[in-house]
């Protein structure tokens, strides 16, 4: 679906059609001819769009003659209902910027996109492109953050539901997390050379701009942080998972090794029963207290043994 936007008396309006210095926004469902139509009639590269509807495409940029392309990787929620996803992964959003217009378009419904829509992003106009580029990469960065705090907010009472049980449904969750950290790392490093490139070749024209430029250069420190809590989140989750395996492992033998001193334990009673069950002779011929005898023995020894794995430490 295409739409077109533009600030009209303050506000973000929906046109019609395209007018000089609009932003114009793809978003899913796409159809190829159309496609096809927007790229002829709008003179942008074909692979320009469709590129930027591919989920493994990494953050660069690209120019050809007076149409320049940006693609940026976002964090979204993943919709996905199986409970050994991530909770997170990300998407691109492809940014053209022509000499009239201003483009994006992205695979899937993006909450970065959605802001700007809703008229939630300050200062925004959409015919000061290279404010508006600067504003989606804020925007992509601020999400990051959000999305790392809330991983490690979901990581923090996972952990507590572990001290009381390791259940598999609490690992899987972790997992869950790890996948998304992973995906933000691999995202997050992207993005950062993509601005380190763009602010070292001046892509968006801006050096001269101060005020820019400052804008610029806070993003880049901003998601620099995000990638390092990335970094940080995803050592602090392989230690915790290599904590619960060894605390898992450790009570799995604690129990085994009880298991196994009580087998043994038991295996007395056994062994003197099934002696005297011969054909032997019993202590104290032909007396009644024979069987209480060697009741009475097979307990104290058993009680002896307990002991002496109690006294080891073993219990």
């Amino acid at each position: 679906m295409i739409h077109y936007f533009s600030k009209v008396d303050g506000k973000l309006t929906k046109l019609e059609r395209a007018t000089p210095s609009c932003w114009i926004n793809l978003s899913p469902p796409f159809n190829a001819e159309e496609l096809e139509e927007l790229a002829q009639k709008f003179g942008i590269p074909l692979d320009f769009l469709t590129d930027s509807l591919d989920i493994d495409e990494r953050s660069r940029y690209e120019r050809e003659e007076d149409i320049r392309l940006i693609v940026l990787n976002t964090p979204i929620v993943n919709e996905s209902h199986l409970e050994n996803e991530a909770f997170y992964h990300t998407v691109p959003i492809g940014i053209i910027l022509t000499l009239d217009h201003i483009f994006t378009i992205t695979s899937h419904g993006n909450p970065i996109l959605d802001l700007f829509l809703e008229g939630k992003v300050k200062n925004f106009d959409p015919s000061n492109e290279k404010r508006f580029v600067l504003q989606i990469l804020e925007q992509s960065v601020y999400r990051f953050l959000v999305c790392l705090k809330k991983l490690n907010l979901k990581r923090n009472n996972i952990e507590k539901e572990l001290y009381n049980s390791s259940r598999n449904r609490e690992l899987k969750q972790l997992l869950s997390i790890e996948k998304s950290l992973v995906y933000f790392v691999n995202s997050l490093s992207s993005n950062e050379l993509l601005k380190m490139k763009m602010k070292r070749s001046d892509y968006l024209n801006i050096r001269t701009d101060e005020a820019l430029s400052d804008l610029f250069e806070d993003i880049i420190i901003d998601n620099s942080q995000a990638l390092e809590m990335a970094n940080v989140y995803t050592n602090i989750l392989n230690g915790t998972m290599e904590a619960y395996a060894s605390i898992i492992s450790n009570n799995l033998n604690i129990v085994i090794q009880r298991l196994t001193l009580v087998t043994i334990i038991l295996m007395v009673p056994t062994l003197v029963a099934s002696l005297y069950g011969m054909n032997v002779p019993l202590p104290f011929k032909h007396s009644e207290y024979s069987f209480y005898f060697i009741i009475i023995f097979s307990v104290i020894v058993s009680l002896l043994l307990a002991w002496f794995f109690r006294r080891k430490r073993l219990f």
